[in-house]
């Protein structure tokens, strides 16, 4: 059992320095005013998703990194669902951002306010923000709290 947990501490100390990074990157970037995107990853440079959104998942990282010393505690695990929590939060926002931007169509000459096929599909492709690229990661919190409801009903 201590190996495993071990395991799991590890997994998330790293998800806690990369969100905290992902974090102060956000907020940095706002700061300057601009927006910055590199591959798959693009950091808006708006108020709301890059100040406030950085400040969120900056808060995600700093409860990974605080939760991840004795894992196996109650208290300090419920640091890390918070984490996760606070990742879906703003994954689920710019998630729904990327919906409500593919519909309406932003070219005059295409005439109905609706977007075509093609365009609609290409508004989901990359780049993502840090929150959803996070994701898939930060699911790896709802094993474990299987696991521990499993090892509580025994």
């Amino acid at each position: 059992m201590a190996g495993k947990s071990s395991v799991a501490a590890i997994y998330f100390a790293i998800l806690g320095i990369v969100t905290t990074a992902f974090g102060i990157a956000d907020i940095l970037v706002t700061a300057g005013t601009s927006e910055f995107a590199y591959g798959i990853l693009e950091i808006p440079g708006d108020i709301f998703r890059g100040g406030w959104g950085g400040v969120i998942v900056l808060f995600a990282g700093l409860f990974y990194l605080s939760g991840i010393r004795n894992f196996d505690d109650i208290h300090q695990f419920s640091k890390i669902v918070m984490g996760s929590i606070l990742i879906w939060i703003m994954a689920g926002c710019d998630i729904f951002a990327m919906i409500t931007e593919s519909i309406p169509s932003w070219e005059e000459e295409t005439g109905p306010w609706f977007n075509t096929l093609p365009d609609f599909i290409l508004a989901y492709s990359p780049p993502y923000a840090p929150a959803v690229l996070m994701l898939p990661f930060s699911l790896v919190v709802v094993y474990y709290i299987r696991k521990r409801n499993q090892e509580i009903e025994r």
